[in-house]
């Protein structure tokens, strides 16, 4: 998904406010406890990559900007220049936002056909391990230097055998308030579904803080949550007796 750009991840993500673009990534394996992830990004085609290469090969669990890119080189990830990352399309998209577009607010550049969203997967196995991955470029006129919720474990992203998997998509600042990955796992952890564990996640998130967003879930069982308050949001099931894809709306 960070190859397609129509997502807000990978080439042609949103910009910062200088015009660059910086990627945040996570993974998290449920079975270990076991994360890696990346921050701040600017030279990395694909930071999810990265991400596993911090959980396979470091005994660390975060790097960020000059540092995370570093690491993926000598890991074997080929660096490029950040222009090979901005679109024209998001070139203009950020010049009609203007100064006055700050975090949270509608995009005032949006449309059906160049709607824009965080990635992220969530997966179980016939053995009933879990594992989560999230990837983003952020909010359209980020300050630079600025870290969402996607690549911080228990806020955009998280994953445990014992509970759930959950990817988050949205405005970053309130989930992070909220941590609202790991609290929806506690949800399921204390015997709720994960669909209804998705919606009182989204339901709280709003509630608490006017937040917007949504979220995938899978637990051990290979149970599915899917919510959100966003006007839409893109989602795709695949398993043995399930494949589906389609946009929620609200």
């Amino acid at each position: 998904m960070e190859e397609d750009e129509v997502f807000d991840a990978g080439r042609g993500s949103f910009l910062t406010s200088d015009g660059t673009v910086q990627l945040d990534a996570l993974l998290m394996d449920g079975a270990t406890l076991r994360a890696g992830g990346v921050g701040c990004v600017e030279r990395i085609r694909n930071p999810i990559r990265a991400a596993r290469k911090v959980l396979s090969e470091s005994p660390h669990v975060y790097f960020v900007a000059d540092g995370a890119e570093r690491f993926a080189a000598e890991h074997g990830i080929e660096l490029i220049d950040n222009k090979e990352l901005v679109l024209p399309r998001e070139v203009e998209r950020l010049k009609k936002a203007g100064p006055k577009q700050k975090i949270g607010e509608p995009d005032p550049t949006f449309s059906a056909t160049s709607s824009h969203d965080t990635v992220g997967a969530v997966a179980c196995d016939r053995n009933g391990n879990i594992a989560a991955a999230t990837s983003t470029g952020g909010t359209l006129n980020k300050t630079p230097g600025r870290v969402g919720d996607s690549s911080l474990i228990g806020c955009g992203c998280y994953a445990d055998d014992q509970s759930a998997a959950i990817s988050c998509t949205g405005w970053g600042e309130p989930i992070m308030k909220l941590v609202l990955a790991k609290w929806t796992a506690d949800r399921v952890a204390a015997g709720n579904p994960p669909e209804q564990s998705a919606h009182d996640a989204i339901a709280y998130l709003h509630s608490r803080l006017n937040g917007h967003g949504g979220m995938i879930v899978v637990d051990a069982k290979g149970r599915v949550g899917i919510a959100h308050n966003t006007p839409r949001m893109a989602w795709a099931v695949r398993s043995e007796t399930r494949n589906d894809a389609g946009i929620k709306t609200s």
